[in-house]
C-alpha cells in the first residue's frame, strides 16, 4: 500500500485519467474529491460492497 500525505487543495493521480483531490478536512473527516473517466466506476467502499452482495445475490437465483 502506497501512503500519501496530502494538504487541502493538492492532488493525486492515478494512471494518467484519475485524480483525487483533497476538498476539505474537518477533524477525523476527510472529504476528497474524484475525477475519473465516465467508464471507471468509483463508489464509497459501503455502497461497492452493498453492488457486490446484489450482485451475488442476483447470481444464485
Amino acid at each position: 500500500m502506497l501512503v500519501l500525505s496530502r494538504v487541502v487543495g493538492e492532488l493525486i493521480s492515478i494512471g494518467d485519467d484519475i485524480s483525487v483531490r483533497v476538498l476539505s478536512v474537518n477533524g477525523s473527516s476527510v472529504r476528497f474529491g474524484v475525477e475519473a473517466p465516465q467508464k471507471v466506476n468509483v463508489h464509497r467502499s459501503e455502497v461497492y460492497e452493498r453492488i457486490q452482495r446484489k450482485q451475488i445475490s442476483e447470481k444464485v437465483r
